[in-house]
């Protein structure tokens, strides 16, 4: 019998706090009561009760980013031109727009009445003709015992297009008279803003027989501002002959300026009355330093060189005179 309580102990320890914790659940020594009939529940109150409840406005919609490539698309093409009958007319054959004329003086006075003076003064810086005389070269030569003078200049008269175009160049040793001299009448036609080509006469005036030639050739401002000439010219006794200039401006200030000079003649055949050789003739060189004490007046000195070759150098050395030619120049430069 103690073996048998020995053994029931532990069972019971175990079983008595289960049955103590629902003994205090339920009270004790009672059983479990049935589920009372649920109480009516209180009306909920509306937890969005006192709220407003109209639906609030659609926000605007955000504006639409720049389009950062906006400025890049190009422009619709606009629609072909038509004529008056409608026909659609080819790109660039659209006539063009009418003249704006907007003077404030038609307003006042009319247009037929302004019309003149309209006209005049289009004339005067338009069409009205220039002028002027420029004088080159105007110096004297010390050359080795044998000074002599030269001298180079042109008049013109015209407009942007035509002119009339007077030349004269020459040279002269002093109690010896001209050497060789030559006027050349000249009719002047732009080709374009920096070229024109000219055509003429010329005639030489010189101790040797006199010639005349017909003239054609071009001058004009190359690039780096050059100013070139190169003309032919073909005599009375069928003489052919050739002569190319050319000289720049380096300005070194405002009033002085530095002019090298060369200028090369060539002969087509021997004229031996002339004294000129067939071929490579003559070739002259100078370097000028003028001082422009105004733009139309400026005085100058500087050197000059000349050697002739071929036959020429020869038909000199045969009258007695120098095949080279030195000296320092001094001389002025003016224009009107």
């Amino acid at each position: 019998m103690k073996a048998l309580l020995l053994i029931a102990l532990p069972g019971l320890a175990l079983a008595a706090p289960a049955f103590a914790q629902h003994a205090h659940h339920h009270g004790p020594g009672m059983a479990m009561p049935a589920p009372a009939a649920s109480a009516p529940q209180p009306e909920q109150t509306d937890p969005h009760a006192g709220h407003n409840m109209t639906p609030a406005p659609e926000p605007e919609p955000a504006p639409a980013p720049a389009d950062p490539h906006a400025h890049h698309r190009q422009a619709p093409a606009p629609a072909p031109a038509a004529d008056a009958t409608g026909t659609d007319l080819p790109a660039g054959s659209a006539p063009p727009p009418p003249v704006q004329r907007d003077r404030l003086a038609d307003r006042f006075w009319g247009a037929e009445a302004m019309a003149p003076a309209q006209a005049h003064m289009l004339h005067e810086h338009g069409s009205m003709p220039q002028r002027q005389v420029i004088l080159n070269l105007l110096e004297r030569q010390f050359r080795d015992g044998r000074d002599g003078y030269r001298w180079d200049g042109q008049a013109w008269f015209g407009g942007d297009i035509d002119r009339f175009l007077l030349t004269t160049e020459g040279e002269a040793t002093r109690g010896e008279g001209v050497e060789a001299g030559e006027v050349q009448a000249l009719w002047s036609h732009a080709l374009d803003p920096y070229w024109n080509l000219q055509a003429g006469v010329r005639q030489d005036v010189q101790r040797g027989p006199d010639r005349s030639y017909a003239t054609v050739g071009v001058e004009g401002l190359a690039p780096y501002w050059f100013d070139l000439e190169a003309r032919l010219f073909l005599s009375n006794k069928g003489d052919l002959l050739a002569r190319l200039e050319g000289h720049y401006d380096q300005r070194i200030t405002q009033r002085l300026v530095l002019q090298p000079r060369v200028e090369v003649e060539l002969s087509a055949q021997d004229v031996p009355e002339s004294g000129i050789g067939s071929g490579l003739s003559t070739i002259e060189a100078g370097l000028r330093l003028r001082y422009e004490i105004v733009r139309e007046f400026a005085p100058y000195v500087g050197f000059n060189w000349e050697r002739r070759f071929g036959d020429t150098a020869r038909y000199a050395r045969l009258a007695g005179e120098d095949v080279t030619s030195k000296g320092v120049v001094a001389g002025i430069r003016f224009w009107f």
